[in-house]
């Protein structure tokens, strides 16, 4: 009969994506993970098997976490121009400040060198771009790709933002999209 698990595998993954950030890519060992979770490490073996499997489960954890938090926030905002620039400058609450972002940064390249992750991040972008495209269609006159161009712009402003973090980053954001929702909507209405 197997043993109970004493602290379940959402939890597990969850220490990992602390270590991840807090202190990057390379310090998510198994000795590093049995000391943040108090599981032994062979334990943490016997669950993911390498390392590479226990890094890529963390990183699908966080994706389905940022999935569940677009969709939630789709939901919440109106769809405006207004609602999606309230929902990026809400998902860009999470990035902190410039240590964290840059910290980020690394677990981003994590995601590119893994397909499976890759085609995750591929999913989020397509399911954000229509959560905009919605938010942007009364401003859209039959322009297609406006959700895609915005979720373009957000992050370019946040690489932007890295280089001179003088302002808390939801800030920054949200002036960068107001003048881009400010330039569509009067290019919009022009045309």
């Amino acid at each position: 009969m197997p043993r109970r698990k004493t602290m379940p595998d959402e939890a597990v993954l969850e220490a990992a994506l602390q270590l991840l950030h807090d202190r990057g890519p390379e310090a998510l060992t198994f000795a590093n993970l049995a000391q943040a979770s108090g599981l032994a490490a062979a334990t943490l073996v016997q669950r993911f098997g390498s390392k590479a499997r226990l890094k890529q489960a963390a990183l699908l954890h966080a994706w389905d976490h940022l999935d569940e938090k677009t969709a939630r926030l789709g939901e919440q905002m109106p769809s405006t121009p207004e609602g999606a620039v309230a929902l990026l400058v809400a998902l860009s609450g999470d990035y902190g400040g410039i240590e964290a972002y840059a910290e980020g940064l690394l677990v981003l390249r994590e995601d590119l060198r893994d397909p499976q992750l890759r085609a995750r991040g591929a999913q989020w972008r397509d399911t954000l771009a229509r959560i905009l495209d919605r938010c942007l269609a009364e401003h859209a006159d039959g322009r297609q790709g406006l959700g895609l161009l915005m979720a373009s712009q957000w992050q370019g402003a946040l690489v932007w933002w890295g280089f001179e973090p003088h302002r808390p980053v939801t800030e920054h954001v949200g002036r960068e999209l107001e003048q881009f929702v400010a330039q569509l909507v009067r290019k919009g209405a022009g045309a």
